[in-house]
């Protein structure tokens, strides 16, 4: 079966959500706010997604029996000037005050998002490792940051990762010199970091910062992450952001751990 059919206008109580978001965006930014067109836009995408359960402007344009064309949905997507920056920090803004929460525990995690074969033009698109095939695909990879509630669970904030290009190509050479047994002496040194392409702790040291300065009346109980960001560089610098707050990972098995003063 096809995409439900919906109704032209969006669904009232998320007209009702995007109008409490442009109030939002006001109090944060006064020089910004969404037009009375973009706030219809924007009320509709959001009833085709819970809708369509997709998020596709074919099918968008489907459901709205005629009312926007593909090309009229995409066009505002791409040229349309909205404050996108600020709609997910004034989206978390509108539900922390709706559910009242103070506080919760800050979780980091990252995910791969496989692309097709053919796509090209996508931002931040490199090689990644299947693990159903043992194989090599296309994809992005997101570095995201949660709130976890008692209520709610909401998401913070995402960040783009892709490997430096010199690193990749390091990678690949040190794997074939360690499979004929070449000492490490003699292999080449790994490259320096280049700063265009920040490492994963990097950008969830960044999502924290944004965190930390767009929700300052947030308390942050906790911060959860897995054993990739179980470095001393991440762990101390996410427990100084937030004042010493207990950082948790998941210990690798070359780790060492410090109890009482005891290894």
């Amino acid at each position: 079966m096809g995409a439900p059919m919906i109704m032209a206008q969006p669904l009232p109580f998320v007209t009702a959500f995007v109008d409490t978001i442009d109030k939002a965006i006001q109090a944060h930014a006064v020089d910004h706010r969404l037009s009375p067109i973009q706030r219809t836009w924007l009320a509709f995408c959001l009833t085709a997604i819970l809708v369509t359960n997709s998020v596709c402007w074919a099918r968008f344009a489907r459901a709205s029996l005629g009312t926007y064309s593909l090309a009229a949905l995409s066009w505002m997507f791409r040229h349309a000037k909205i404050p996108w920056e600020l709609l997910l920090i004034a989206s978390v803004r509108v539900l922390l005050h709706h559910y009242g929460i103070t506080h919760g525990s800050l979780v980091i995690d990252d995910t791969d998002k496989p692309r097709s074969k053919s796509a090209k033009h996508i931002a931040y698109l490199h090689k990644l490792h299947d693990k159903e095939s043992g194989g090599v695909i296309l994809g992005q990879t997101l570095v995201f940051l949660l709130i976890v509630t008692s209520k709610v669970t909401i998401p913070l904030g995402v960040a783009f990762y892709r490997p430096a290009p010199e690193l990749t190509a390091w990678s690949k050479h040190e794997r074939t010199l360690k499979q004929q047994g070449i000492p490490r002496k003699h292999r080449p040194p790994k490259p320096a970091p280049n700063p265009q392409y920040p490492t994963k702790q990097e950008l969830a040291l960044g999502l924290l910062q944004q965190c930390k300065w767009h929700y300052p009346t947030l308390t942050v109980q906790c911060i959860v992450a897995d054993a990739l960001y179980g470095s001393a560089a991440f762990v101390d610098g996410a427990a100084v952001l937030f004042d010493g707050v207990q950082v948790i990972s998941q210990v690798r098995s070359n780790q060492k751990v410090r109890v009482y003063k005891r290894e």
